[in-house]
């Protein structure tokens, strides 16, 4: 017996007030026997669940009950716990509220539920690294997104000097070890690394925030510009192919395997913020290949080649 079905049994029962077992076995598309069965299930758990016989009869929640969990369906249910349960491992505050969800269910599947919730589990770190400490101004920060007051920030740029901003903030992105706030300044969007704030404090000036934001569209659109900003040098290279697999682990998505050149050798695209950056990354592979173009790329190249000789040659 599935835990959402009884969950989206439950749900039909406060929605409709009085169903069938045979309208039900349709709503969720099982066998009447199953839908009986669940209903009995209820009834045993100890929710007021009761048949009534006759004309116009059926099963009828009685005195009014509801679950606290009301407003979601089975699948959206099951995909909070899912989601829930990871985030317990990382945030007391999550633990904290997975604990009063799962006692929010019916007694008789708080087992299921607890076991989605322990089914997936996140590590933020990486092999050979601790994972990340939680950011000293993220509940600044968090506080401000929930409030909708404006937030006075210094902050550093990697090569700047610090400035001081009034921000309307719009939401906060989590992208591998770093956290970002979105938002905005005058009216302009703006987006800021929380590990480069000096100092952040919540304002009781109330915050601009548009009506139809949708912050994972915001968020895949400051990517997007990122990456072309990223990819502003390129440059086409023949490698071992044994390589291929390191360059991208070096490079990321900015290393594209174009075509086999022969059993040995690939051609391969890579770009880079800058050709400086591009050269840089790449001479420490020198040995294992060969720059097609640009040629201004090669000269960097070789440049760098000549200083390493001089610092190094004696």
């Amino acid at each position: 017996m599935r835990a959402d079905r009884l969950v989206a049994t439950l749900l039909t029962l406060q929605a409709r007030g009085r169903v069938t077992a045979a309208q039900l076995a349709e709503e969720l598309e099982v066998s009447v026997a199953t839908a009986r069965r669940d209903l009995e299930a209820l009834s045993a758990a100890g929710i007021p669940v009761y048949p009534q016989a006759g004309r116009g009869g059926g099963w009828q929640l009685l005195g009014g009950a509801r679950t606290d969990l009301s407003g979601l369906t089975a699948p959206e249910a099951r995909a909070l716990f899912l989601l829930v349960g990871p985030a317990a491992s990382v945030d007391p505050d999550a633990k904290a509220a997975l604990r009063k969800l799962v006692r929010a269910l019916p007694e008789s599947f708080r087992t299921d539920a607890a076991a989605a919730a322990d089914a997936v589990v996140i590590d933020p770190g990486e092999w050979g690294r601790d994972a990340s400490d939680r950011p000293e101004l993220l509940p600044v920060l968090e506080s401000a997104v929930v409030q909708r007051r404006r937030i006075r920030l210094r902050y550093a740029a990697w090569n700047r000097d610090p400035v001081d901003r009034l921000v309307d903030p719009w939401g906060l992105v989590r992208k591998r070890d770093h956290w970002y706030l979105l938002g905005a300044v005058d009216g302009a969007e703006r987006t800021y690394r929380v590990d480069r704030m000096l100092e952040a404090s919540v304002t009781d000036e109330p915050a601009e925030r548009p009506d139809d934001l949708d912050l994972a569209e915001l968020w895949e659109r400051v990517t997007s510009e990122v990456e072309e900003q990223r990819a502003a040098a390129s440059a086409t290279v023949i490698v071992d192919t044994g390589i291929v697999p390191l360059l991208h682990t070096q490079f990321g998505q900015r290393a594209v395997h174009e075509a086999s050149v022969d059993a040995m050798r690939s051609r391969a695209r890579i770009t880079a913020p800058t050709e400086q950056l591009l050269a840089r990354g790449l001479a420490g592979w020198a040995e294992y290949l060969e720059v097609e173009e640009p040629a201004s790329l090669r000269a960097e190249l070789m440049r760098l080649g000549r200083v390493l000789v001089e610092r190094n040659g004696g």
